[in-house]
Formats: structure tokens, C-alpha cells, sequence
């Protein structure tokens, strides 16, 4: 066997890792979308969540559903509340806007309220 014939040289070597550094990059990006489509719905749901806690708040009288911002997972989350009335003058319909403070509503929900009870 001649010299070259042996095995790698060191511009081979270094050829393969440029190459399996430039795939690491390129994965690396793929694993960052990865984190940040995740997050995304981690925020929707608890979004979604405060919402329907809020709709029960409503419904039950509770007086934590005057409050317009809400503290979970650490973070601090707006709630807005529209209630508008229906034909059926005991019922109204209330939708509840959440989002991350200062940020766009990251979840709707729509519900009713039995009004009726509390003339």
C-alpha cells in the first residue's frame, strides 16, 4: 500500500468536519423552531385555560372575576371581559380575550351567563 492509499489526510478530516459543522447549523436552526413552535402553544393553552377559569369565575360569582390581570407560570397575563346581551334577557353572552400583558390576546372564548338569577 502507497502512502496515500493508507487512510485519511488531514485535508480530508478537516472537509468532514466543515461539512458536519454545516449540517450541526442547520439542525440547530431546525431545534430553535422546535423551541419556539412549543412555546407557542404552551402560551395558548394556559392562555385558553385562564380563559375557561374565568368564564367558571363568571358564572359562579366568584369576586376574582373582576380582576383584569392574572399571575401563572410565573408570567403575568391580561384578561379582558365583554359581556353583551342576548334576546333572552336572563342570559348574556361574555367573551373573554387572554394574552401575555402589553401583548395581543393569545386566546377567545365565548360563553353565557345566566343573569336572570342576580336581578
Amino acid at each position: 500500500m502507497t502512502r496515500q492509499e493508507a487512510g485519511f489526510s488531514l485535508i480530508e478530516a478537516l472537509v468532514a468536519l466543515a461539512v458536519l459543522a454545516i449540517a450541526t447549523v442547520g439542525l440547530m436552526g431546525a431545534v430553535e423552531s422546535h423551541i419556539d413552535s412549543t412555546l407557542g402553544v404552551q402560551n395558548r393553552t394556559t392562555a385558553m385555560l385562564i380563559a375557561q377559569n374565568r368564564l367558571a369565575e363568571l358564572q359562579t360569582g366568584a369576586p376574582e372575576a373582576t380582576r383584569s390581570s392574572v399571575e401563572m407560570l410565573n408570567r403575568q397575563w391580561q384578561v379582558s371581559t365583554e359581556q353583551v346581551p342576548t334576546s333572552d334577557p336572563d342570559i348574556a353572552r361574555v367573551a373573554i380575550s387572554v394574552g401575555l400583558a402589553g401583548k395581543a390576546p393569545l386566546a377567545t372564548l365565548d360563553g353565557f351567563l345566566d343573569i336572570g338569577a342576580t336581578r
